[in-house]
């Protein structure tokens, strides 16, 4: 299941994501985004998790929880149009 996180730290990495989200299952995938002309966080990322029942459980838990010194938005992802 892919899952969209948004309210990120600039100082949240891909290895941030993967640790937090590792706690409620196998993280496949665990991704920040960037701009490409600044090379600074875009603030949301995307984790990917082989379970969809662990990835419901991380996204309940998770969505509002703080990180860095913000709280995190986390929901499914939606499919690009």
């Amino acid at each position: 299941m892919n899952i969209f996180v948004a309210r990120l730290a600039h100082t949240v990495t891909d290895l941030h994501l993967e640790l937090l989200f590792g706690h409620f299952g196998k993280v496949e995938r665990a991704q920040v985004i960037y701009d490409k002309a600044t090379g600074r966080s875009k603030q949301f990322g995307f984790v990917e998790m082989a379970n969809e029942t662990e990835a419901q459980v991380a996204i309940a838990k998770l969505d509002g929880a703080p990180l860095e010194g913000s709280r995190i938005i986390v929901k499914p992802a939606r499919d690009r149009e």
